[in-house]
């Protein structure tokens, strides 16, 4: 572990821990296209928009289980680099029992509270029957799917990325398996897709966990020690919290997206849903290489090694912007034949196209934007992860899409997003500049 984090070259350290993670996000990216095509091929335009109004939902899970996910990883990469072993025992053992606890209980408030939260999403009297199929399956499965991401995050602090990838990645191939069977073969429709989900997350739980108890020697399993002092559970939370309220962001966005796309026909919330999805194409890549190196953000700066921190980040940036750069190119010049694909209607693939269009436009912005919030996470910089954690597709995001759907209708709401990108990379700069210029931690 030591030769890795400490001694290895900065480009190699970064792919054997970045690559891994990548190559879990592809294998979700396909997983997440392969059930937009086989929901697609039911060729019913209300299942389809049915369904994505309900990618809020699994977005708000995985935000659940980054609260102890990305809280635990970015507090024990820098108790590793403290070389605090024992601490950081306890406190794997507590983010894992923590979101078991909290996946139960976000079972039973999401069923209890299932009408308004479906209305909520922007389900309709044409979609509102195929929305609820999909979200009470993805409600009864929430506690694994919470769960799955914990043991993810955490056994990558001691460099075993490629266990990490291995879990996850059976899963999801089993998910992506279990998709055209449960949705055709069985005549499940939507609910087939959704119990294809949980079925894949709880193996990939059960699997990491295992993997966990095998590979780790500092990340624990065991119940007897997972009770820690309030300081260290504040310290979780102080970043898991905003780590999680980044995805609940993204839950959030994408509801008021499809409720202001609402007003413009199914069409376009459909057209919306594919286009999401494709999206993920490059952002799930983006979000790989982010998360893949906070374990070595995180151990640097707990070793105090500023100088090879701040080389790791610059690497960080090179790697994001030029990723994004490329991949865009390449998705807006193919985006109508990659739409049609999903759905065959020309109105469809017109308006996806333009659209993905827009969305890519600025991903060079978004790539920067995980790298600041990454890098707040792991350093332990609260102040500056809650802000980043709010804005992209919250606050900045929600006050564009009012002003654009006021002034420029359509337009506007399209465009929300990628005006969205350039001010909170702005405001990611300026935090950055800000926060590592203090002699005092923030």
């Amino acid at each position: 572990m030591e030769e890795l984090f400490e001694r290895a070259p900065i480009p190699r350290a970064y792919f054997k821990l970045a690559l891994p993670v990548v190559l879990s996000m592809v294998a979700s990216m396909i997983y997440n296209l392969a059930d937009t095509f086989f929901v697609s091929q039911t060729q019913n335009t209300n299942l389809v928009a049915g369904v994505a109004l309900c990618t809020p939902l699994f977005s708000f899970l995985i935000a659940i289980g980054d609260i102890f996910g990305l809280g635990g990883s970015s507090l024990i990469s820098r108790l590793l680099g403290e070389k605090a072993y024992a601490t950081g025992s306890r406190v794997s053992s507590f983010c894992l029992y923590g979101a078991v606890g909290l996946g139960l209980v976000t079972t039973v408030g999401l069923l209890v509270f299932s009408r308004p939260i479906l209305y909520l999403l922007g389900a309709t009297t044409a979609t509102y029957s195929y929305a609820a199929q999909f979200y009470r399956i993805m409600a009864v499965g929430a506690m694994p799917i919470i769960v799955s991401i914990v043991p993810g995050n955490l056994i990558r602090t001691e460099g075993f990325a490629t266990q990490s990838m291995v879990g996850t990645m059976i899963g999801t191939v089993i998910t992506i398996v279990l998709d055209p069977l449960l949705i055709f073969t069985m005549k499940l429709g939507a609910a087939g897709a959704a119990l294809a989900t949980v079925i894949g997350y709880t193996i990939s739980a059960l699997l990491l966990v295992y993997l966990t108890k095998r590979y780790c020697q500092v990340i624990s399993v065991d119940f007897k020690l997972s009770r820690i002092d309030r300081q260290l559970i504040r310290q979780v939370l102080f970043i898991g919290i905003p780590g999680s309220i980044t995805n609940l962001m993204q839950a959030f966005g994408t509801a008021v997206l499809n409720r202001y796309l609402v007003d413009y026909g199914a069409t376009r919330v459909a057209a919306m849903g594919i286009v999401l999805k494709v999206y993920m194409i490059i952002m799930l890549v983006m979000v790989g290489f982010a998360f893949g190196a906070q374990p070595l953000i995180g151990y640097t700066f707990g070793a105090k090694n500023m100088k090879r921190f701040k080389k790791i980040l610059h690497f960080d940036l090179l790697v994001e912007v030029g990723y994004a750069l490329i991949l865009a190119a390449v998705l807006m010049f193919f985006a109508p034949q990659i739409i049609g694909l999903f759905l065959h209607k020309a109105a469809v693939i017109t308006a996806g196209t333009y659209m993905l269009r827009a969305f890519l436009l600025t991903t060079p912005f978004v790539g920067a934007i995980l790298v600041y919030t990454t890098v707040f996470q792991s350093t332990g910089k609260a102040s500056g992860a809650f802000i980043m954690s709010i804005a992209r597709q919250g606050v900045v995001f929600y006050l564009l899409i009012v002003l654009g759907a006021h002034f420029l209708g359509y337009h506007g709401v399209i465009w929300a997003q990628p005006a969205a990108d350039v001010v909170t990379c702005v405001m990611g700069w300026g935090l950055a500049r800000l926060l590592f210029n203090r002699k005092k931690p923030a």
